[in-house]
């Protein structure tokens, strides 16, 4: 028999986090404890209003679903009785840490998978003045980041990234645009930033309005965000992607995230490991995934004034193990 509790958490950030379509200065987490009076296992999740997620919404499929889990669910089954989304991702991120503490393993054994010493994260640049922005990158480099992921919107585009380059001479660049180009020069665009060495550009038109990039000409790689969800969104964005972003929040958990890993090198796209705001809890599940991926963008415990504990370990640009 399983002990299931869920909290809603809400983490003041150190400082700001601006992105396109939204800022914030603190970020709502719901975390899910499982027990069986000897071993535990917990996950979380961050509920994602862009995705029609609340810590209310999540915690109401928590509730319903709870007694299904204390019955013993398996992670298999999980997958059928939710849908994708924030609140699969925190129960199946807590079922791996429960079946492997009965095993006596850690997730990673359970997988069969060597964790490496350590693996490269990007420090995401906050989308603010130009001025602000070089110097968050200043800061960054200074502290050993190798690689930096730049927020932007429709203002500033390449002076931003001029700017920012020269700051960040040794750096490799990203830029997240959050969905915030259309209407604009999208073939200019790319070419222009291709003269700074951009390494990827993040989902630059909305989701389901990015048919544009079919017939868009980039020489440098476009990485589906926002249009890509889960396992079935793969096949339909060959045409118009290089790589897609794999987040567990969006998937619905590790579980999820290993099977779109296999299946986009199958299909010839390229992996971007990400996530949302959220502590270390989140950024540990996600790890597993994130050792197979070209790029991989979990900083989001170094936005929080306080992480949790055990809290992994960030410096020079790279997550320690």
């Amino acid at each position: 028999m399983i002990t299931m509790t869920f909290e809603t958490l809400e983490l003041p950030l150190a400082r700001p986090f601006v992105i396109s379509r939204s800022a914030r200065t603190a970020v709502t987490v719901v975390r899910v404890h499982l027990t069986d009076g000897e071993y535990r296992g917990s996950g979380e999740c961050t509920p994602t209003p862009h995705y029609q997620e609340s810590a209310e919404s999540v915690t109401e499929q928590l509730v319903l679903i709870q007694p299904q889990i204390e019955q013993g669910l398996s992670r298999e089954a999980l997958q059928q009785v939710l849908p994708q989304g924030s609140a699969r991702n925190a129960l199946d991120c807590a079922l791996w840490k429960l079946d492997a503490a009965r095993q006596g393993k850690t997730v990673w054994q359970l997988l069969g998978v060597t964790p490496p010493a350590t693996v490269v994260t990007a420090e995401t640049l906050s989308l603010d003045t130009l001025e602000n922005m070089v110097a968050a990158a200043t800061q960054a480099v200074a502290g050993g980041a190798k690689l930096l992921k730049i927020k932007l919107n429709r203002e500033q585009i390449i002076e931003k990234v001029a700017a920012i380059r020269n700051a960040a001479p040794h750096a490799t660049l990203v830029v997240d645009a959050n969905e915030s180009w259309a209407g604009l020069d999208l073939e200019s665009l790319f070419h222009a930033l291709h003269d700074f060495t951009v390494a990827m550009i993040e989902q630059p038109l909305p989701a389901g309005n990015d048919h544009d990039l079919v017939r868009c000409l980039h020489p440098i790689p476009v990485c589906a965000d926002e249009s890509c969800h889960q396992r079935s969104d793969i096949a339909k964005l060959r045409d118009r992607y290089e790589m897609i972003n794999i987040k567990l929040d969006k998937c619905g958990g590790l579980t999820e995230a290993l099977a779109m890993s296999t299946e986009a090198k199958a299909l010839g796209l390229r992996v971007m490991v990400g996530c949302m705001l959220g502590s270390s809890i989140a950024m540990e599940a996600a790890l597993p995934v994130a050792v197979q991926a070209e790029r991989v963008d979990l900083d989001g415990p170094i936005w929080l004034a306080q992480d949790a504990e055990p809290a992994l370990r960030y410096h020079q640009g790279e997550i320690w193990l």
